[in-house]
């Protein structure tokens, strides 16, 4: 018997995938976190580019890094623990988080481009999950 077919079904995907969201923020603002120590202990992890559009120094986008990270991996835990303001907060910072890894392209592209893509999921995990 297949589980995801009617009209629960989506509801059910999208409820698993809300839990997946709260994991997939929590990790990536770890991970984003410690971008941002990098960046701003000046480490050679990021290659110097040349001129860019939105050109801003390793240590502003180390803090851009920890602070958007920080508020990730809150958010994350808020999503597991089933709070509601974690729902919408995580809308809006995945939000941000793609324009920031769009922005941020140069510097690590395929890092960008992969958590572009799974912020694209948790916008739409929690977007369409409608708790009954």
């Amino acid at each position: 018997m297949n589980r995801q077919a009617g009209p629960g079904g989506k509801q059910l995907l999208a409820a698993s995938g809300t839990t997946f969201a709260g994991v997939l923020l929590g990790v990536s603002g770890t991970v984003t976190v410690l971008q941002g120590i990098a960046a701003i202990a000046g480490d050679d992890v990021y290659g110097r580019i040349g001129a860019y559009v939105f050109e801003f120094t390793l240590t502003d986008w180390g803090v851009v890094h920890l602070v958007l990270g920080a508020l990730l991996l809150v958010t994350g835990i808020g999503l597991l623990g089933g709070k509601e303001w974690a729902r919408v907060t995580g809308l809006v910072l995945a939000v941000l988080s793609i324009v920031e890894q769009f922005m941020f392209l140069p510097y690590a592209p395929v890092w960008s481009v992969l958590l572009i893509a799974l912020d694209v999921f948790v916008i739409w995990s929690l977007a369409t999950y409608r708790p009954a």
